[in-house]
């Protein structure tokens, strides 16, 4: 049994003309927690409005929940969390008011939650949304997306409008009561400090592309950078994730290397310096 929330096949997306997802293959397994990480417009909003059935496609694939995202069942509606990186709130409502409404739509929905992260959040119940600030409407489009309680949860730079002292709020809110649940997250960030101490999972594209995904400690672990000659880095082409930088009589590649096989080409090559990486400059270099 196919126990995939998400399944995008040879998907492709273009605007005026420009790809903005390329051919894309993507799967979510049931209960994981995955950070999608790409720079700005490698396709990473689009990935989830398609998903979502916000934006339709051109060609491939897309199942959320085993349904046609254009045709969702209210049972998966019902199971959906999503938080857009441009939050869409009824301006002229307040915040009890906009939360009102939603419950309406949903068979489940936690009021003692949304008034605890209102008060804990501080944000008005009087004002209106349209003059809260940039980081309180962030905050309410949260609330909004966890107060039925979704075991599918789409997070689109959920915490980019946010200070540090908010990040760690939301992020220990997601930690204590979603994670614990078992729910299935997908969530995009910039802010790799965020990723680290949620995902278990980490997804990296580029030019509407996956480039690679996986489980966050095994990349952390296979994330490398070579040293040696040009010619003795071709003999490790089969693990290098870039083009080789030549400067002389030096070279330098990223590779990803399993950790039980490092030890191994050490001795092999030892022409050839392997080193450990951080995942931000491991990041930063595979998707430039």
């Amino acid at each position: 049994m196919n126990t995939n929330i998400i399944e995008m096949q040879s998907v492709v997306k273009s605007f005026t003309g420009k790809l903005a997802l390329n051919r894309l293959d993507f799967s979510l397994a049931s209960g994981k927690i995955v950070g999608l990480l790409g720079r700005n417009g490698a396709g990473k909003s689009t990935l989830m409005e398609c998903v979502l059935g916000l934006r339709g496609i051109q060609a491939g694939t897309i199942a959320l929940c085993g349904d046609d995202p254009n045709a969702l069942s209210q049972a998966t509606r019902g199971r959906l969390g999503y938080v857009p990186q441009q939050t869409d709130l009824f301006g002229w409502m307040t915040a009890p008011q906009m939360l009102s409404f939603f419950k309406a739509f949903y068979p489940v929905w936690n009021d003692n939650k949304t008034n605890a992260l209102l008060d804990r959040w501080s944000i008005s119940r009087t004002t209106l949304i349209s003059r809260l600030s940039g980081g309180e409407k962030q905050r309410l489009a949260i609330i909004r997306a966890l107060a039925h309680e979704p075991d599918v949860l789409i997070l689109d730079e959920p915490v980019a409008s946010l200070d540090p002292a908010g990040r760690r709020d939301f992020l220990r809110e997601l930690v204590d009561s979603v994670i614990a649940r078992n729910a299935t997250v997908l969530f995009s960030t910039h802010i790799l400090t965020d990723l680290e101490r949620v995902a278990v999972d980490v997804a990296m594209m580029k030019s509407g592309k996956i480039l690679l995904q996986a489980e966050l400690d095994t990349l952390s672990a296979e994330a490398v950078r070579l040293t040696g000659t040009e010619p003795s880095l071709k003999k490790l082409q089969a693990y290098l994730l870039t083009n080789l930088v030549v400067h002389g009589v030096t070279a330098t590649a990223v590779a990803r290397i399993p950790a039980a096989e490092q030890a191994q080409l050490r001795v092999q090559h030892p022409e050839i310096t392997i080193e450990h990486m951080s995942l931000e400059d491991f990041f930063i270099e595979v998707t430039a």
